[in-house]
């Protein structure tokens, strides 16, 4: 299996995802818009996981590769590739799909409980997974589902968590990645978010709660197991 990423700034990569992929024997690649690299040709890539950032999904005046970007995840789609975006992923995957992303009512920045809707049961790829769960967030904006996909989980600051398109794509607004690291790395470069509101919690307490990071990493390596077993469907 040749997984391929999409990182768009130095401090949100694969993390917990990378390891898990490498564990398996997979052959592990990436494309760092920021720093202006080329994505590959799509015929050597067999999953692309879109990964997160501080900007939005519209600012292509800003970030010119957005447009390129979005291409290359439209094509990955319609050519049956496995596809998983994370919080700015997820939004590129609605946003090609037909489904608009704007503001959302609050910012979630912080460990909030995600719930599982009616319709995820249905789904292979969400096999074993908890009807809820506490993920980590660090999101402004939302997305709409878009047209044929399923809606798959929720919150009480966000009512579009997720979605799965055609069993293959997955877009998660929330973070199953996350290592006490990588949000770290997120309170240093974006700690400016972090303002007294009912859906931002404070570095300590995004730190401190080490089990959560352990459920998560078990939450996502369930998630790319199921994955990669529709895959060979």
């Amino acid at each position: 299996m040749r997984l391929h990423s999409f990182e768009h700034v130095p401090f949100e990569d694969l993390t917990n995802i990378g390891v898990w992929a490498r564990n398996r024997g997979y052959v592990v690649s990436h494309t760092r818009w920021y720093e202006n690299d080329s994505p590959p040709p799509l015929s050597s890539v067999d999953w692309l996981v879109v990964m997160g950032g501080p900007m939005n999904i519209y600012e292509e005046d800003r970030y010119p590769w957005l447009a390129r970007e979005k291409t290359f995840i439209a094509d990955a789609i319609a050519g049956g590739k496995l596809v998983l975006g994370v919080c700015l992923g997820a939004q590129l995957i609605a946003d090609v799909l037909g489904g608009p992303v704007s503001r959302n009512q609050f910012k979630e920045i912080g460990w909030f409980p995600v719930s599982l809707t009616a319709s995820a049961t249905d789904s292979p790829l969400l096999v074993g997974l908890p009807q809820e769960f506490i993920a980590f967030h660090w999101h402004g904006d939302t997305f709409q589902i878009p047209p044929g996909a399923v809606p798959i989980a929720s919150s009480r600051g966000c009512a579009n968590q997720a979605f799965i398109y055609r069993n293959r794509v997955a877009g998660l607004q929330f973070h199953l990645e996350s290592t006490p690291d990588s949000v770290s790395r997120l309170i240093r470069h974006c700690g400016g978010e972090l303002v007294e509101a009912p859906f931002i919690q404070s570095p300590a307490e995004m730190l401190a709660p080490v089990d959560f990071f352990l459920e998560i990493e078990k939450i996502m390596t369930r998630l790319l197991d199921n994955m990669a077993q529709e895959a060979q469907q």
